[in-house]
């Protein structure tokens, strides 16, 4: 059995985020500041965009100004199935894992009041859209036998893998209002209420004399049940018959998240468990957008998202702060390009779509493992997170008051994995080493594996119109 005690490692100026677990800087992105949120098959279809066009409950994801477009009722729901795989590769070997998950992922509705007034408006809507997705996300890494560390007594023990580990779900229910002015001018505006439910951990697995023990980042795993708001406002205005132009502001979603967390090593308390609460503002979002309608047969709308601001935590000890230092100096305004048009025969429907997401983090410069076991300064374009393209299509069937859609869409991305860096400062009561029942490790450098995410997601909707 390995002591509890290892050589001490000295500690570089190049690392980013010291204490805190690569997790909480993905999550800080792709859960409590994500904007990728399913609609409809025909929503998905067109690659999420629909900004100008609007019509139906899922305007609420892009601009709420789309409800007042909207002249009948209509209600639908979509059962999504959404599959994933990760591959991620070190050292020239490679670890896959698939992943298939099926549920109700989009439901909305929309009433309409026309206004038999000699007003120049013409309708006010009401809307509510609910989506939910899966965050369930597993990456595991094979080992590198060069990568090794030593115990007191001289015995050493090398990576035999590492594992990220996320499973959960994330939810946007909104609620909205739309009005329609002279059939040129709509303007809405929507609240939108956020849950988010996910385990996390993060894992090591070393071997030593051919055993093979499973050590544990300080502070995982961890559970977070987390809930957030945010208001958004948008204006639609018609040029003439064909050309629409559209803009929306959606506020940063202010979420309260509550964690339960394990703990180890610690000198009072040992191995236990504990709880905290952190308050976090996402990014406030902008949408610009621009539609051309050329008949009733074919149309075609193209959005622009930017992030203006950048993700922050309310400040309650050195873990926020060093955290909001962090995205200050290495975040940058995540933009996406989302183009989608739709093409009617009849009753038939055919729809596609593409989307373009900008990679949300600065390049940065980390102390590496290379393959041979050394240590080297690397820099990444890619570390944590990446640009992500999505490619959509569907078809559609129109029986007048009801209606079937169909969609698939394919999503990638690649990006470079950290893990294993942790170390232990008893001055400053800084720990973000990684434990087993029996030892703890430190390590003053990363691996970094090279991962590919493939997306691969299905979804039905059924429809009704009054």
């Amino acid at each position: 059995m390995l002591k509890k005690s290892l050589l001490i490692l000295s500690i570089s100026a190049a690392y980013f985020v010291q204490a805190q677990d690569v997790s909480v800087i993905r999550n800080s992105i792709d859960v409590y500041s994500n904007s990728n949120f399913q609609g409809s098959a025909k929503f998905n279809a067109m690659g999420g965009s629909n900004g100008a066009l609007g019509g139906d409950a899922n305007s609420l994801l892009t601009n709420p100004a789309g409800l007042g477009v909207a002249i009948s009722g209509e209600i639908s729901g979509t059962l999504g199935v959404q599959s994933y795989q990760n591959t991620s590769t070190l050292a020239g070997d490679s670890n896959s894992y698939r992943n298939t998950r099926g549920d109700l992922s989009n439901v909305g509705g929309v009433l309409t009041f026309q206004l038999m007034t000699e007003s120049a408006w013409k309708f006010i809507n009401l809307g509510v859209n609910f989506s939910s997705q899966s965050l369930d996300n597993y990456i595991e890494t094979p080992g590198n036998s060069n990568i090794d560390f030593t115990f007191a007594g001289n015995t050493n023990a090398s990576l035999a893998r590492h594992a990220y580990d996320r499973t959960g779900s994330l939810t946007k229910s909104s609620f909205g209002v739309g009005a329609n002015y002279n059939n040129t001018l709509y303007l809405g505006a929507g609240l939108n209420f956020f849950n988010a439910s996910f385990d996390q951990s993060d894992t090591a697995a070393l071997n030593s004399a051919g055993n093979t023990d499973l050590y544990s980042k300080q502070g995982t795993p961890f559970n977070e049940a987390s809930s957030g708001f945010s208001a958004s406002f948008g204006v639609i205005g018609k040029l003439n018959k064909n050309f629409r132009l559209g803009a929306a502001i959606e506020t940063p979603t202010f979420w309260q998240i509550d964690r339960s967390y394990s703990f180890y090593n610690d000198p009072q308390f040992g191995d236990d468990f504990a709880a905290e609460s952190r308050r976090f503002n996402s990014p406030l979002k902008a949408t610009a957008s621009a539609a051309y309608v050329a008949n009733k047969n074919f149309s075609m709308n193209v959005d622009y998202s930017i992030g203006i601001t950048k993700p922050k935590y309310s400040v309650r000890g050195a873990a926020e702060r060093e955290l909001n230092d962090f995205f200050s100096d290495n975040s940058r305004s995540m933009q996406e390009v989302r183009v989608g048009a739709e093409y009617r025969m009849k009753q038939f429907r055919l729809r596609g779509g593409y989307g373009y997401a900008s990679n949300p983090m600065d390049a940065l410069t980390v102390s590496t493992f290379n393959n041979g076991g050394g240590v080297e300064d690397r820099s990444y374009s890619n570390l944590i997170l990446s640009d992500r393209n999505t490619v959509s299509f569907g078809l559609g069937y129109d029986f007048k008051s009801f209606y079937i859609d169909a969609s698939y869409q394919n999503m990638t991305s690649k990006f470079a994995n950290p893990f294993l860096f942790g170390y232990i400062d008893g001055a400053t009561g800084v720990d973000s080493a990684y434990y087993s029942p029996s030892s703890f490790i430190e390590s003053d450098a990363y691996a970094v594996s090279d991962v590919k995410t493939v997306r691969n997601n299905f979804f039905l909707t059924l429809g009704w119109k009054f």
